[in-house]
């Protein structure tokens, strides 16, 4: 500002002339004008970040955020204020007033079901307690009370299709599990889909207790599907990270183990699979984990991606693009191969020799070449070829071709896969879940999990239709006969369980 005054001034009295002046003028505006179009520069460059920044918040799924593994919930808040000695706020009463006794759900059931103890007359029969239990029956929820018969000797009516003490029946135990461990819904949700389509509301923290009852009920049963995987022709095995640990799918034609909250380490896959015992074949991906089996099929989708990947990467470069449309007309000759019922065993032997050439062929020369690390595409590459020509050599890419088809329980007979697709559709619910938040947070809950969804995915192998009418049924022949599908298959292939449970060794229980 005192510049600008003296300048006046000194117009003014004459000591700057025009041409002086004009020239100041003009310099000025072309100060402004380079300032204004720097300032405008900026701007553009401003709003392009800011749409970059939208789009990869867009990619991302909205704003990233700091994650803390506290829980900041209100109720967490409140847990931690009582811990430093701050008095908890009176909460509101809630509409519920109470336990609903055992007289008053009695006086709601529909109809009365008296139970004797099995081969004891009824005229020896005293009753000796009423218990009130919900089933579905007709498309909807209906309140049973049953009349507990006792015999002479403490024997006792059994009420059918109940575990222990509990209210409801096992379809709805079972219906209850398939929503929230099968098809990945809330406890909320789940109780949502029951009032909505049975009329039944059942709460949250009742949920929990039938969905642990049923893994407690089902213990043994998953210790006999740990035997029969061991002990299966072909294992499909995939693994991701999960809310604990890892998620592990183990899945064969006799049976199906899932396994949450699990390390992704070989002590682990001992306790499913011993290299040193397993004789079947493993499809798997090429994860160190898998390299000490005998027998192993590595997952074409997995080098397929990797050849595709580099395609998009690099559009321009003819030598990625030879070597995926190359492993593609490969593969897909190897599923010809195995498809071609003409062929004998032999026949199959030499087309496998013929297709171990046309690896050679297609990633000798590179391989040869001992190309040396580098970054991005190239190393990939590098990767790819020096991976195709250990497997190669090693026999794990054309083992699919000369297995023997597998035949599930239920008689459906299927060729063995040159892929691991089935059992990354398996974890792929969790991993949704687990991006998402929905996941189980402890052990306990994981260990629940783990029974639940394996028997639940096991039966769709032994069931012809797997629905919910289908499943009650296979189970209460289990009641009937004393023994499951799953045990009468490993007694028929004379199959001893390990000596310490499966479930104790893979959730240690605590200490003290």
């Amino acid at each position: 500002m005192d510049a600008a005054k003296q300048l006046k001034q000194d117009v003014r009295e004459g000591r700057v002339d025009a041409d002086r002046l004009v020239e100041l003028v003009v310099s000025s505006q072309r100060q402004a004008q380079q300032a204004q179009g720097q300032l405008h520069q900026a701007l553009q460059a401003l709003q392009q970040a800011q749409q970059r920044i939208a789009e990869l918040e867009k990619k991302l799924g909205g704003s990233p955020t700091v994650k803390t593994a506290e829980a900041y919930s209100m109720r967490a808040e409140e847990k931690r204020q009582q811990a430093c000695g701050k008095k908890p706020q009176k909460n509101q009463k809630s509409e519920r007033r109470g336990r609903v006794t055992t007289a008053q759900k009695i006086a709601l059931a529909e109809r009365t079901e008296k139970v004797f103890p099995p081969n004891v007359p009824e005229s020896d029969c005293k009753l000796s307690h009423t218990r009130p239990v919900w089933r579905f029956e007709n498309g909807r929820t209906v309140l049973v009370a049953y009349e507990v018969y006792r015999g002479p000797n403490n024997q006792y009516g059994q009420i059918p299709d109940a575990l222990g003490r509990s209210e409801f029946g096992l379809e709805i135990i079972v219906a209850l599990a398939h929503l929230v461990h099968v098809v990945g819904l809330s406890f909320d949700k789940a109780c949502g889909v029951l009032n909505f389509f049975q009329n039944m509301r059942p709460r949250k923290s009742q949920v929990e207790a039938l969905l642990n009852q049923l893994s407690r009920h089902w213990e043994g049963e998953f210790e006999t599907l740990c035997t029969l995987v061991a002990n299966s022709l072909v294992v499909l095995s995939d693994e991701t990270s999960w809310s604990i640990n890892s998620v592990w799918a183990f899945l064969s034609e006799k049976a199906r183990v899932v396994l949450f909250g699990v390390h992704k380490d070989s002590e682990t896959l001992r306790l499913i699979l011993k290299p040193a015992s397993f004789s079947g074949i493993l499809v798997s991906d090429d994860a160190a984990v898998y390299s000490d089996f005998t027998l192993m099929q590595k997952c074409w989708a997995h080098l397929l991606r990797k050849a595709i990947k580099l395609t998009l990467l690099e559009p321009e470069n003819a030598d990625y693009r030879r070597l995926t449309d190359r492993l593609l007309e490969i593969y897909r000759k190897a599923c010809r191969v195995q498809q071609d019922r003409r062929l004998s065993d032999a026949g199959r032997q030499r087309k496998v020799a013929e297709l171990d050439d046309e690896i050679l062929e297609l990633c000798g020369p590179a391989w040869f070449a001992e190309l040396p690390p580098s970054e991005g595409a190239a190393d990939g590459y590098r990767l790819l070829i020096n991976e195709l020509m250990r497997l190669m050599l090693s026999r794990q890419l054309f083992t699919f071709v000369t297995a023997a088809a597998v035949t599930t329980p239920n008689g459906k007979t299927s060729p063995v896969s040159g892929t691991n697709n089935e059992s990354e559709r398996t974890i792929r619910s969790p991993a949704e879940a687990r991006d998402t938040g929905r996941t189980n947070k402890t052990l306990r809950g994981a260990r629940r999990r783990t029974v639940n969804v394996s028997v639940l995915e096991s039966l769709r192998l032994y069931l012809a239709s797997f629905t919910l009418s289908s499943v009650i049924d296979e189970i209460k022949r289990w009641s009937l006969t004393g023994r499951s599908y799953f045990a009468k298959l490993a007694r028929k292939l004379r199959l001893s369980s390990p000596d310490k449970a499966v479930l104790d060794l893979i959730y240690p229980k605590p200490s003290g």
